[in-house]
């Protein structure tokens, strides 16, 4: 635990007095909520949406591989809170899918008039989510990447597609370097941690990079993605990852991985110890 917070403080030293890319909190033309699924029963995702100005708002969940598979749409009135929770909204057969959810604001104000994004400068919609788990009695906070949504001019919101959401203004640039931390013992059930890459390319495939220890000790790995656009993996499975390597963050250049990945890229590390005794969620810093 006290390993954790020295490093956790020296990855806030290492960033402090630079410009962080990442945006959250502030309000846009809508969101994407990376990182979703529901068990049927105790595990969901929910979403909460804060709207400034009457709005129509559509939402659509991609699959990993960004795979259109359902979409809805709700009304928002000025100064509008409106609770999302994907168990209820998701439909049947999803149990146990994992994928991602785009909200949009659209220029009409009822879901029946227009299906077109409102422009880039707008703002009209915030939003944060968390992932629970009712049996393990477990609340684990979801990064929302803010807007901008770079949707394709004209796309009607009722029928995105994969190619529809070309960038994200909230995440990282495809070109920048991610620092992706982890925290594991190498024992199962212990010590883990899932790291969450979510993008506008297709990031799947085999990415080499560099992984640090805490007493910056480096040496040079592979990471798989197995689907194009939302993935997560395990560092502990990581061939050739030092034993000892335990707490520390893997160095990506997502430029290597161009020009078959573009676009917007996002990160953020999955944690959960018996310390703990609840999952954490670290944001993954990036260098612009």
């Amino acid at each position: 635990m006290k390993k954790l917070a020295i490093a956790a403080a020296a990855a806030a030293a290492m960033t402090a007095g630079v410009a962080h890319a990442y945006t959250m909190g502030t309000f846009s033309n809508g969101f994407v909520v990376p990182n979703v699924i529901h068990d049927g029963g105790n595990v969901s995702t929910a979403v909460g949406v804060v709207s400034t100005e009457a709005t129509s708002v559509f939402w659509t969940f991609f699959d990993q591989d960004s795979k259109h598979v359902t979409d809805g749409c709700f009304q928002m009135t000025a100064n509008d809170y409106q609770p999302f929770v994907w168990l209820s909204n998701s439909g049947v057969g999803l149990q146990n899918k994992r994928g991602y959810l785009v909200f949009a604001a659209a220029t009409g104000t009822t879901c029946g008039g227009a299906t077109t994004i409102r422009p880039a400068t707008a703002q009209t919609l915030a939003g944060h989510a968390f992932e629970y788990n009712l049996s393990a009695k477990d609340v684990a906070y979801v990064p929302v990447i803010d807007g901008p949504l770079g949707i394709t001019s004209g796309a009607d919101l009722t029928t995105l597609g994969a190619a529809s959401v070309a960038s994200v203004g909230g995440a990282a640039v495809v070109g920048n370097t991610l620092y992706m931390r982890y925290y594991i013992d190498g024992a199962a059930g212990g010590d883990d941690t899932r790291i969450v890459v979510w993008s506008t390319g297709n990031q799947k495939g085999t990415h080499t990079v560099n992984i640090f220890d805490d007493k910056q000790n480096r040496k040079s790995v592979n990471f798989d993605l197995s689907f194009e656009e939302l993935d997560w993996f395990d560092p502990e499975t990581i061939a050739g990852r030092p034993a000892d390597f335990k707490d520390g963050f893997i160095v990506w250049n997502t430029g290597n991985a161009a020009p078959t990945l573009a676009g917007s890229v996002f990160s953020y590390s999955v944690i959960s110890a018996p310390a703990f005794g609840a999952v954490q969620t670290i944001l993954n810093p990036h260098t612009r």
